[in-house]
């Protein structure tokens, strides 16, 4: 039986933001209050990766030696990879970020010195402390300080429960100039699509830890922003740089519960099951080494003693510290049977941050006009091969800013005709049925995510990734035979993209050849000095044309 999926109302706007985190929400509180903003979030406003972030934001307060050492500890982390001038950049407007969320009385924890400054403690890979935090728990602060600033200005509306399918280009409709012109939108709880059309579209949907089994992240992070916008024509990024966070609890309860940073950059250290540190025996700096390298021994020692995790103990700092600078960490450890005040917590490394993304410039502008992307979606050069821990909430804010800056500044110039071949058409499934058997998607998703985790994880082998990539192309195409054949879901659009990025993390590891920072592949053990400047760009086909002008959508043509 066929079943059209219904439009719904078509939408314009001057702003459409695709994600609702930390970067979507400080983009359009940047952007000046007459501008016309439409912000998509996939479930609830608070329900991405932000509101999970424990540690904070990394900003060099103590002056210009502070930001030197800043850029220093960022370039290092990133093993000589990251772009000096990006971080140059972003590290020098950590100060300017910090008090703009201070005036919106963003709660940060405050030192008890006289003049009430800012506490601030120190996190892997750090040279001193410089991360501003609000106790354990900066993220949920921070979405909450966002969310009722944009909820007090009238020129921005929230789309709850809406998810992206594709974005509208001109190219794909025809048009010899490419850009821009809005997306087709899945209202998930009317089940119709809306058309979206907008001056300027700005990706910053995540990033897309979840193409694997074991995350710290939310379910919605599978990579949406940056799928849409290879599918689009724009290029990506050292996709191979995917950041194993070294310390979720491992207890299956808590799925996807991580444990701070800060934990260790305040003392805690990393046991094996007979109570003896390992980290000094990996790194000079101990607990304290950047992540890559803290998640690689963690690795290295439950293969090595066949066991199922290691422990992190910082009980012996008493109660009342971890009760104060870990209350929301300690009080979820209990709902478990965990008290970090008197034993140690079992941990394992799981997949955490996607250092790679859609390439863009200092302004979060991507290949095609009138397409921005920014956060955990963007490669803006800033992480390199490591992220340095609680630079990505700055990144976030930093990019934030510049963005709006280039997107009002553009706003102010007269709206370019958009060409009759780029007239767009409405979303139609009239040629599509209901599914038939949902288990197929729920089978693809398990086994394209125990795939990327048994064979693209913390230690690779080019017979691994080659292994990886002949069920990438198989499920790819069982995947899009089912997305040819039924109507969309948010599972299915998710699943997707978490199998176009699957592709391009393992196409990128098989091109660096070489062990650098999160890529640690067995058969190039060494980092090559030749490859300091070495990016893994892909560069996707032409994007397939809709139909011609006029015509409605086919979404077999989207695939």
């Amino acid at each position: 039986m066929l079943h059209a999926q219904h439009n719904c109302e078509n939408d314009q706007t001057d702003v459409l933001i695709i994600g609702s985190g930390a970067a979507g929400l400080a983009l359009a509180l940047r952007l000046a209050p007459h501008i016309q903003i439409t912000v998509l979030s996939k479930a609830q406003l608070d329900a991405g990766s932000t509101s999970w972030a424990q540690g904070g934001i990394a900003a060099a307060l103590s002056g210009a030696e502070d930001i030197e050492q800043h850029i220093q500890d960022t370039i290092s982390a990133g093993v000589d990879l990251p772009d000096p001038a990006v971080v140059r950049t972003v590290t020098e407007s950590g100060p300017e970020q910090i008090a703009w969320l201070e005036s919106f009385q963003m709660p940060f924890s405050r030192s008890g010195e006289p003049d009430h400054s800012l506490h601030l403690t120190q996190e892997g890979g750090h040279s001193q402390r410089r991360v501003a935090h609000a106790a354990d728990h900066t993220g949920r602060s921070l979405m909450e300080t966002l969310m009722a600033a944009v909820k007090a200005r009238s020129n921005i509306r929230i789309l709850e429960h809406h998810i992206a399918v594709d974005l509208i280009t001109a190219r794909r409709l025809g048009a010899t100039q490419d850009c821009c012109l809005g997306a087709y939108v899945l209202d998930v709880k009317s089940d119709c699509v809306r058309t979206i059309t907008s001056r300027f579209t700005a990706l910053a949907s995540g990033g897309a830890a979840k193409a694997y089994l074991f995350t710290t992240n939310p379910d919605g992070t599978t990579g949406d922003g940056i799928a849409m916008g290879w599918r689009a024509g724009c290029r990506v990024a050292n996709m191979e740089f995917i950041q194993f966070h070294p310390t979720c609890l491992f207890e299956p309860r808590a799925k996807s519960f991580l444990i701070s940073e800060a934990v260790r950059g305040e003392g805690g250290v990393l046991l094996r099951p007979d109570g003896t540190r390992f980290m000094p025996e990996h790194h000079e700096k101990a607990e304290l080494a950047p992540r890559d390298i803290v998640a690689r021994a963690i690795d290295a020692e439950i293969k090595r003693l066949g066991i199922d995790c290691v422990y992190l103990d910082i009980s012996f700092k008493g109660k009342a510290f971890i009760e104060k600078h870990f209350p929301m960490i300690h009080k979820r450890c209990l709902e478990f049977g965990y008290d970090m005040t008197r034993e140690p917590l079992p941990v394992v490394p799981a997949a955490h941050y996607t250092c790679g993304g859609l390439m863009v410039d200092l302004d979060g502008q991507t290949d095609i006009p009138q397409l921005f992307a920014i956060g955990e979606t963007a490669h803006t050069g800033l992480h390199g091969a490591n992220r340095l821990a609680s630079n990505s909430l700055l990144e976030c804010l930093v990019f934030a800013q510049r963005a709006a800056a280039k997107i009002e500044a553009q706003l102010e110039r007269p709206q370019p005709a958009i060409p009759e071949a780029a007239f767009i058409p409405p979303w139609d499934e009239s040629r599509v049925t209901d599914p038939d058997e949902a288990v197929v998607v729920t089978h693809n998703w398990d086994e394209l995510r125990r795939s990327m985790w048994s064979y693209v994880g913390i230690v690779r082998t080019t017979k691994r990734l080659n292994r990886a990539q002949h069920r990438i192309d198989l499920l790819r195409r069982e995947i899009q035979e089912y997305y040819s054949h039924f109507r969309i879901s948010s599972d299915l659009i998710e699943l997707r993209n978490l199998v176009e990025i699957s592709d391009l993390i393992v196409r990128s590891a098989l091109t660096r050849q070489e062990s650098r920072g999160l890529h640690y592949i067995r058969d190039f053990p060494y980092t090559n000095p030749r490859a300091r400047h070495f990016n893994t760009v892909l560069t996707p086909p032409p994007a397939r044309p809709y139909q011609s002008a006029g015509e409605q959508v086919d979404k077999k043509a989207l695939f």
